[in-house]
């Protein structure tokens, strides 16, 4: 007599409590990923605390008693005390004050760089991996032109061109960013494309627009995060560079590069002008690039046991 095989409810019960018992977890929670494997990492956990510091500090700038572009000629190079912690530059302005406002429009521009980069490179990858054919080949060409071009030299180009401001730096910043972006979901989607689920939805009658937000972005989020906060961090030192090259945000406002413009010229009497700026430049694109290298490892495709 065949021996039929019945699988109902409690069969999937039986089958959850013996991996519960041999001790298998399948993780499915990215965000208890990130904080297991941030908990994990004492660099990891120094970064989010000195990001959280920086980003309130730069949030409550305006509570200063000084205003960053006040002159004050009888505080001209005054030394660092507790009425101006960084002490002042050479227009007597208290340096702690522009150090704030020079990190909010730092911090601005990259996280807002960041946000046009993923959304233009998301959508071109899923839009490019999901349709295939003569589409994605034209948009993957068009993708290799902006990847080959001289970024910088193009950036610098472009500024001296357009009006100073945060909204040029952010569009210029992001033009030449977005299609390391679209590369990654791209391949992404195209593994994604022929899962069974995928398959299943498409013959149930769902539509690409909705298969892409329901199906393919929720489940590309892990290699988006990454690339997200590593291009904070690139966006952060690309327009510190622009601005200390005098391409920034317009004078007198302050960002960080611009802060290294003006020290390069007491580099040799006041080096301590240049070192503030230059260290909160360091400590916050290392801060973003140690939380990158957590969030791949993190959410990278694993089962623990």
């Amino acid at each position: 007599m065949e021996n039929k095989v019945v699988i109902n409810e409690n069969s999937f019960r039986r089958m959850e409590k013996k991996e519960k018992d041999l001790g298998v977890v399948y993780r499915r929670s990215i965000w208890k990923d990130i904080k297991k494997e941030i908990k994990a990492n004492k660099m990891a956990i120094a970064a989010c605390v000195f990001l959280a510091v920086i980003i309130v500090a730069c949030l409550l700038a305006p509570l200063s008693p000084y205003d960053p572009n006040a002159l004050s000629l009888a505080d001209k190079f005054a030394e660092p005390s507790l009425k101006h912690p960084f002490g002042c530059d050479e227009f007597g302005r208290d340096y702690f004050t522009r150090a704030l406002y020079g990190g909010r429009v730092s911090l601005l521009v990259g996280f807002s760089a960041m946000l046009v980069t993923v959304f233009i490179g998301t959508t071109i990858g899923i839009f490019s991996g999901y349709i295939g054919g003569k589409l994605d080949m034209l948009l993957m060409r068009f993708t290799d032109i902006f990847l080959a071009l001289p970024s910088m030299l193009l950036m610098v180009v472009l500024n001296s061109f357009l009006k100073p401001s945060i909204t040029t730096l952010v569009a210029v910043l992001s033009l030449f960013s977005w299609a390391s972006v679209a590369r990654i979901t791209r391949a992404e989607t195209m593994s994604l494309k022929e899962r069974d689920y995928v398959i299943a939805s498409r013959n149930l009658g769902a539509g690409s627009v909705q298969i892409a937000v329901k199906h393919i972005l929720p489940n590309i989020l892990g290699p988006v995060i990454v690339a997200a906060s590593l291009g904070v961090a690139s966006a952060i030192l690309t327009e510190s560079s622009l601005s200390f090259l005098g391409l920034g945000i317009s004078v007198p406002n302050a960002s960080w590069g611009s802060m290294l413009q003006g020290a390069q010229a007491f580099i040799l009497d006041r080096p301590i002008l240049a070192v503030y700026p230059g260290v909160l430049i360091l400590l916050t694109v290392l801060s973003f690039n140690v939380l990158g290298d957590v969030l791949r490892s993190a959410l990278e495709p694993k089962i623990v046991k």
